[in-house]
């Protein structure tokens, strides 16, 4: 799946991190479980990458869109990824998991939130199975909290998506 990308840059290495999203080693069991407490099947793509590092922060988090954004004119920002596990505040299902945000902020119950953005909650972006039923290949999507939820279309799937994140410094030209 990603025998193009190399991960070497990928993630941001720094303590806040570690501390509140690298979960450990992700096992078939661990998988299993995250599945059944989301009531989702986790895209492949997702689990591959979470197989080379099981969450963190990013180095390169900017993805175009097509459409307006509140962040910006042409793309969307992400701070981070969530792992697979339970343990860290910002893994799929840790205190501040998917469905934290489901339950706490109110977004809509479409899918998986995976990734925080730079406004602090306000902006999510969501593995939505809206369209392919709880056990198919999720598109991701950014929800805007700020603009009563409005769903922006980011990527056919994960592997898109994650191929598509560049500097942000690439949209300032």
């Amino acid at each position: 799946m990603f025998n193009d990308i190399d991960f070497t840059n990928f993630w941001s290495e720094c303590e806040y991190s570690q501390k509140h999203y690298e979960e450990g080693e992700v096992t078939e069991e661990m998988i299993q479980k995250v599945e059944k407490e989301l009531d989702y099947k986790l895209p492949k793509s997702y689990i591959e990458l979470m197989k080379i590092k099981n969450g963190g922060t990013v180095k390169n988090g900017a993805h175009a869109t097509s459409t307006r954004t509140s962040w910006s004119d042409s793309h969307i920002a992400i701070s981070s990824i969530f792992g697979i596990g339970f343990e860290k505040t910002y893994s799929l299902c840790g205190r501040m998991g998917s469905q934290f945000w489901i339950e706490e902020w109110r977004y809509p119950a479409i899918g998986i939130y995976l990734c925080d953005c730079p406004s602090g909650g306000h902006d999510m972006v969501c593995l939505d199975y809206s369209k392919c039923g709880k056990n198919g290949e999720p598109e991701v999507v950014h929800i805007d909290q700020e603009h009563n939820y409005k769903k922006t279309f980011v990527a056919a799937n994960f592997e898109e998506f994650v191929k598509g994140l560049k500097d942000e410094e690439e949209f300032e030209k």
